[in-house]
């Protein structure tokens, strides 16, 4: 018993993880920009068919299509803050998500027809599949790589937005535009760079899941679901309110579908629901 309790606590931080990267870039822009993307994970997608792209049509390493990914996502998401979502900074919440959904909706439709509807494979490089065996406990090399990479990102993420200039320009723009343009900061380019740098982390999160939820055209609607219950959870503009609420969440969902495989797909929901009836604003959040 203690065996299987600490393989499914394993498979469940790796499966945080991943929720994780796909959700902080939300909770940042979220958070810290007040807009409401719910085309957030058609980034994540971009980046999942950027990396199935790369691999089986040009022959890519997996490693080597990652940056990619997060590029591609961050670009992307650069030409849709420059044309469409900066116009609706000032507007109302239903409007922000009135667009938002509506591309989501376009790019489900897009990803039917360039790749169409099935499932796409992606081949891990050898040393990234198997397992190893620690303590009688079986853990996937690939969660392992997973973990460690998540947490890396967490730390860099955390260093830049709290301890870099270019994060003291991000909360001050945040706090007070008008200040923050009287005294000289590029408002536009740090709130560009912000959503950029959101977008690449889903973008990464997309290109990272395909081994382990898969990737096809739903993928941008079925998990902005998750995404949002993480960000909720969390709390908005909390890096390490979104860590702890992805890790909760991933090992509470794999642990309910291991013990009670009847309502296992419910554990989730029930978890987001005692959680924001004690905090409403999230784990750490402020408002």
């Amino acid at each position: 018993m203690m065996t299987s309790l600490l393989g499914v606590l394993f498979d469940g931080f790796a499966y945080g993880m991943l929720l994780f990267l796909l959700s902080v870039g939300l909770s940042v822009t979220l958070g810290m920009m007040n807009f409401v993307n719910l085309a957030h994970c058609t980034f994540g997608m971009i980046g999942g068919y950027a990396t199935v792209t790369l691999m089986n049509a040009w022959g890519w390493p997996f490693l080597a299509t990652l940056p990619v990914a997060f590029i591609a996502a961050a670009m992307i998401s650069v030409v849709f803050e420059r044309t469409m979502f900066r116009r609706l900074y000032r507007a109302s919440d239903l409007d922000q998500c009135l667009l938002t959904i509506g591309l989501v909706f376009v790019s489900v439709a897009t990803a039917a027809f360039i790749y169409g509807t099935i499932q796409q494979p992606v081949q891990l490089p050898g040393y990234l599949r198997g397992s190893v065996h620690i303590g009688g406990v079986t853990l996937g090399v690939y969660r392992v790589f997973l973990i460690v990479f998540a947490l890396a990102v967490s730390g860099l993420l955390v260093a830049a937005l709290e301890f870099t200039r270019f994060g003291a320009q991000v909360r001050a723009a945040v706090d007070n535009q008008r200040m923050a343009r009287g005294l000289g900061i590029n408002v536009d380019g740090a709130f560009a760079i912000t959503f950029a740098l959101g977008s690449g982390l889903a973008g990464l999160g997309g290109a990272l899941a395909i081994d382990i939820v898969g990737l096809d055209p739903s993928f941008a609607l079925a998990y902005l679901v998750y995404v949002l219950i993480v960000v909720a959870c969390g709390g908005l503009g909390s890096i390490g309110g979104t860590f702890a609420a992805a890790v909760l969440l991933g090992i509470s969902d794999m642990a309910g579908k291991y013990y009670f495989p009847a309502i296992g797909s419910f554990m989730i929901y029930f978890v987001m629901i005692s959680l924001l009836m004690w905090r409403p604003s999230g784990i750490f959040g402020r408002r």
